[in-house]
């Protein structure tokens, strides 16, 4: 097993050597990705194997150390997802769907074709209930389609990916509202703990942390629902929700329905 682990490695860095150096590697291809998976005992490697302690110089890391630190891991990590799916690495396009009831995030990918479901995650805590954010201190996690603004390698929550709330959707409500303060710094982080944020655990933060530096966060977007809408229509509850309810959760149902009709279809490829 370790003869194995060693070819993996050294498959792995060979292609991964770009991204010790620099935000984007070179692409693997589906086939390259499904010989990588191929050789890995069982799809899942071993941490130990394959982590690189990220520097420590006075506390402060770049994205390129985390690339170097957790890159080879990560990329071993989503390679057989990645090669399931016959989507290269790192792909043009990323999408993640973030379902506030179901505590999920999906990962959809592209490279020259149609979005692809790549794998889902368990949102470990995800504070507040269905609707949108509507101020600051609400607790609430908010609702709608973001862009990743930027990737903070020194998180409090290990690493964390800062969302555009609020986006021009949230600040045109806000101001016809008179809503001053709409809340800010939302991200999708590490650890268990969340106040508005998504937090998916230090392992998973890592690996999506890393595909989006590769991808780049202008090729990255982030929809979230407060329920799955392939399952039962996004419709205001008896909460009190504003009006643009209505339109917003249509703009997100719209999302998700462009790149999966049904749950069965992501679940299973039917």
């Amino acid at each position: 097993m370790k003869s194995t682990a060693k070819i993996v490695f050294g498959l792995v860095m060979s292609v991964l050597l770009g991204a010790c150096v620099a935000p984007k590697p070179a692409a693997i291809s589906g086939g390259a990705i499904a010989t990588i998976a191929a050789v890995e005992p069982q799809g899942q490697p071993d941490r130990n194997l394959y982590f690189v302690p990220p520097p420590s110089l006075d506390g402060q890391r770049t994205v390129d150390d985390v690339l170097q630190a957790y890159g080879p891991y990560a990329t071993l990590k989503l390679a057989p997802y990645f090669a399931k799916a016959n989507v290269s690495y790192p792909p043009r396009e990323v999408v993640f769907i973030a379902l506030k009831q179901e505590k999920k995030l999906e990962l959809w990918a592209k490279d020259s074709g149609e979005f692809q479901f790549i794998r889902d995650y368990d949102i470990q805590a995800a504070s507040g209930g269905a609707g949108p954010k509507l101020r600051q201190g609400d607790r609430q996690v908010p609702e709608g389609i973001y862009r990743i603004e930027g990737l903070n390698p020194n998180s409090h929550y290990h690493l964390s990916m800062k969302i555009n709330y609020p986006n021009e959707f949230d600040r045109f409500h806000a101001w016809q509202e008179g809503r001053i303060k709409p809340g800010s710094d939302i991200f999708i982080h590490g650890k268990a703990s969340s106040i508005g944020c998504l937090a998916m655990g230090d392992e998973a933060i890592e690996e999506l942390f890393v595909l989006t530096a590769n991808v780049g966060v202008d090729n990255v977007k982030v929809v979230i629902a407060p329920h799955d809408p392939r399952v039962y229509p996004l419709v205001p509850g008896t909460e009190k929700l504003p009006d643009w309810t209505l339109e917003l959760y249509s703009n997100i149902s719209r999302e998700i329905n462009t790149l999966s009709p049904t749950v069965k279809s992501v679940k299973t490829g039917l």
